[in-house]
């Protein structure tokens, strides 16, 4: 009886360790969020990807839930460049939004967040991910869509030996990707394709204000 009694403790403790860590490591059980944008130029779907970057998932829908993306504008389109010898400069092919409204005017964004660029997504074709400073860490409103692969935007960590038995080794914090287009990839790119120039200071604005009507969650 004795011994049936322990084996019974031991059971539910196993049970309780199961559930503890079930719900520790995956607090966004069930399925992935996804975010629906009405543009000026069509409608862009996303699935957002908060098992690999959940700190980034969770302030974008912040954002998306209190309305603050509602009529900003894609201000800011990036087309990779070519050298004369046919070389590519290392520019990348974005669509950046998510912090301005028209005429050009920054909207006052929340606190930024960190960096979450070694676990999130790669910048492949179709993803979206966060823009920020120079500093790692400066991550708030803003965001741009990978309209091309971009790896130069990727966190990399390198090591090369420098001596008998010695390494030196480096860091690129990188932007951090949280999720993709699932539909509209054919919006991304007619913005991509838009004709740029200077405004409010700023260059490779789109000439014609591309919209982003609104940003929500489908019910």
């Amino acid at each position: 009886m004795k011994n049936m009694k322990m084996v019974c403790v031991a059971v539910a403790a196993c049970l309780v360790l199961v559930v503890s860590v079930v719900c520790g490591s995956n607090a966004y059980a069930g399925p992935n969020p996804v975010v629906i944008m009405e543009t000026s130029e069509g409608r862009i779907i996303l699935m957002l990807y908060p098992k690999d970057a959940p700190k980034t998932v969770a302030n974008f829908l912040r954002y998306v839930d209190s309305g603050f993306y509602d009529k900003t504008i894609f201000h800011r389109v990036i087309r990779q460049r070519k050298s004369p010898d046919g070389q590519q400069d290392g520019s990348m092919n974005i669509v950046q939004g998510g912090g301005y409204t028209y005429p050009i005017k920054r909207k006052r964004p929340m606190a930024p967040i960190v960096n979450e660029a070694a676990t999130g997504l790669l910048n492949a074709k179709g993803t979206i991910a966060m823009a920020r400073t120079d500093n790692p860490d400066s991550a708030t409103s803003e965001f741009f869509f990978n309209v091309e692969d971009n790896p130069v935007l990727d966190y990399k960590q390198t090591s090369k030996q420098i001596g008998t038995g010695s390494f030196t080794g480096s860091t690129t914090m990188g932007y951090c990707a949280f999720g993709k287009v699932i539909r509209g990839m054919d919006v991304v790119v007619k913005i991509h394709q838009a004709k740029t120039g200077r405004s409010g200071g700023m260059s490779d604005v789109p000439a014609k204000p591309i919209i982003l009507k609104k940003a929500y969650r489908p019910q």
